[in-house]
C-alpha cells in the first residue's frame, strides 16, 4: 500500500454533464467524509451527497462511489467523485482533496498502482492506453480482448511450456542422480515445435494488423496526371488536394484519414512517379516510394485515355516488388480508351469524377479480412520486440538440446521466458524452484 494519496480528473477537459474526480489511497475515504460531512459511505453503492470546501460552503451536489480496497482498480481505496461538468466545479472539488492532504497524480499513475498493486499487468495497461485513444470499431474490439486476459493468457501457456523445458534441464545438470522421464527430450522437442509455431503465428498477424491500432495505411501511387489526387478528394469528401493538368503538381505526400465501414484509414496521396525534372520533385518522387514502404495497401492508377508508357511501367514494377494488399485502378472510364488492359490484371474501371463505389467495396473487404480474426494481435513494439526475442532464443535452443549442451540451452530458454515474461510481468527465477521442487520433490 501507498503511502500517499492521488487524486485527478478522469474525464475530457470540456463542457458535459458529468465530470469524474478521482482519489486513490488509505486517505481516500476520510478526505471523503470530511468533504461530504457524512460518517461513512457503502462500498459500491452510489450517494448522491453534498460537498463542501473547508470554509463550510457548498461546492456541488455530486454522485459519491466508495471502491474498498481491494476490489478497486488500483486494488487500494478509491473514491470517485461525479460532480457537474466542466472543469471549474471539478477544479475547485480536486484542490479541495489536495488541500486535505491528497497530491496530483502524475500521468498513468493510476494505473502504474494498480499494476504494482498485481491488479493488472503490463499488457493489460498498454490496451487501457491504447482504448482511450482507439479510432475504430475493431481497435476496440482487439483491445476489449486484451483487457479481458487473452495476450495474458496467451504469455502465461508459453512461459509455462518454457519453465516446463528450464525446471527439467536444470534437474538434469544438477541432479543428474534423480530418475527423469525416459521421453522427456521428446517432449521438450515437442513443445518447442508448438512454441514457434504459436510465436511465428502471433508476428505473422500483428504485422498484417498493425494498423488496426491507429488507422491502416493506403499509398496512392501513378504517373503525374492519372487522377491521384482527384480520388484522395473524392474519398474525403472536400477538396484537399490542388487539382491541375500540370504534371507534378503534387510535389509531396498528402496524409489525410477516412473512414471506411468501420476501419480509419490513413490515405496518403503520392506525387507523381516519373523521371524528376528538378530536385524538390525528385525529394518528392522518393517520399512517394517511401509510403509504398510504410503501407498496408497500395492503390495504383493508370489513365485509360492515355496509352501504356514507361512511366506506367515503372508503377507495375514498383506493384511487383511489394508484399502488401495491392489494388489497381483503371482511371478516367468516361474517356475514349487507348490504353491497352492486357498491361495490367485484376483492374477496377473508374471514373474519380463519378461513381467510386466499387473501389470503396474493394478497400472494406480487405480491411475486414485482415480484421476480423481470432488469431492473437499483439499491439506495441515493445511486445513484438518481446515476441521476436522470444523465438530468437527458442530457435537459437533447438541446436544445444540436440548435441547435449544442457548449460547452453537453459541459457536461451532463459532468455526466452525474460523476453515472454516483458510483455504482462517480469519472471521471477523462483517460479522455475517451484516447479523443480515440487513437481520433482527433489530432497526427499
Amino acid at each position: 500500500m501507498f503511502e500517499d494519496t492521488i487524486v485527478a480528473i478522469a474525464t475530457a477537459n470540456g463542457i458535459g454533464s458529468i465530470s469524474i474526480l478521482r482519489v486513490s489511497g488509505k486517505d481516500a475515504l476520510p478526505i471523503a467524509l470530511k468533504i461530504s460531512h457524512k460518517n461513512t459511505f457503502i462500498p459500491r453503492m452510489a450517494t448522491l451527497s453534498e460537498l463542501f470546501n473547508s470554509s463550510d460552503e457548498l461546492i456541488d451536489e455530486a454522485l459519491v462511489i466508495y471502491f474498498k480496497n481491494p476490489y478497486s482498480f488500483t486494488g487500494e481505496d478509491i473514491i470517485e467523485f461525479q460532480c457537474h461538468g466542466g472543469i471549474a466545479v471539478a477544479n475547485v472539488l480536486m484542490q479541495e482533496v489536495i488541500n486535505h492532504g491528497a497530491r496530483l497524480a502524475n500521468p498513468g499513475e493510476f494505473s502504474k498502482r494498480a499494476f504494482l498493486n498485481g491488479k493488472i499487468d503490463l499488457s493489460k495497461a498498454e490496451a487501457i492506453s491504447k482504448l482511450i485513444e482507439a479510432r475504430s470499431e475493431d481497435a476496440v474490439k482487439l483491445l476489449a480482448r486484451q483487457l479481458k486476459g487473452e495476450l495474458t493468457d496467451f504469455v502465461n501457456d508459453i512461459r509455462k511450456d518454457l519453465l516446463f523445458m528450464l525446471a527439467y534441464t536444470e534437474v538434469s545438470i544438477d541432479y543428474a542422480e534423480e530418475d527423469l522421464p525416459t521421453d522427456i527430450y521428446e517432449q521438450i522437442q515437442t513443445k518447442l515445435d508448438s512454441i514457434t509455431t504459436k510465436l511465428e503465428n502471433t508476428l505473422d498477424a500483428s504485422k498484417r494488423r498493425e494498423g488496426l491500432i491507429e488507422g491502416f495505411k493506403v499509398a496512392i501511387i501513378g504517373k503525374p496526371n492519372v487522377g491521384k489526387s482527384s480520388l484522395l478528394n473524392k474519398l474525403l469528401n472536400y477538396e484537399r488536394a490542388i487539382i491541375s493538368d500540370i504534371a507534378g503538381t503534387t510535389r509531396d505526400t498528402i496524409e489525410e484519414s477516412v473512414k471506411i465501414g468501420t476501419h480509419i484509414i490513413k490515405i496518403v496521396d503520392t506525387a507523381g512517379i516519373r523521371e524528376a525534372s528538378d530536385v524538390i520533385e525528385k525529394i518528392g518522387i522518393e517520399k512517394s516510394l517511401e509510403a509504398v514502404n510504410e503501407a498496408d495497401i497500395v492503390i495504383a492508377l493508370f489513365d485509360n485515355s492515355h496509352e501504356f508508357t514507361k512511366e506506367d511501367e515503372k508503377i507495375i514494377s514498383i506493384l511487383n516488388e511489394t508484399t502488401k494488399e495491392k489494388i489497381t485502378i483503371l482511371n478516367k472510364s468516361d474517356l475514349e480508351n487507348k490504353f491497352d488492359e492486357k498491361n495490367i490484371t485484376d483492374f477496377i474501371n473508374l471514373s474519380t469524377k463519378e461513381n467510386i463505389n466499387p473501389l470503396i467495396k474493394k478497400l472494406e473487404n480487405i480491411l475486414d479480412n485482415n480484421s476480423h480474426s481470432d488469431e492473437m494481435t499483439l499491439i506495441s513494439k515493445r511486445q513484438v520486440t518481446s515476441v521476436e526475442q522470444t523465438l530468437l532464443h527458442v530457435t537459437e535452443s533447438r541446436m544445444p538440446i540436440q548435441t547435449g549442451e544442457l548449460e547452453f540451452f537453459a541459457h536461451h530458454i532463459n532468455e526466452a521466458i525474460e523476453n515472454i515474461s516483458n510483455i504482462t510481468r517480469p519472471y521471477e527465477h523462483t517460479q522455475m524452484l517451484d516447479i523443480m521442487f515440487g513437481e520433482f520433490c527433489l530432497g526427499k
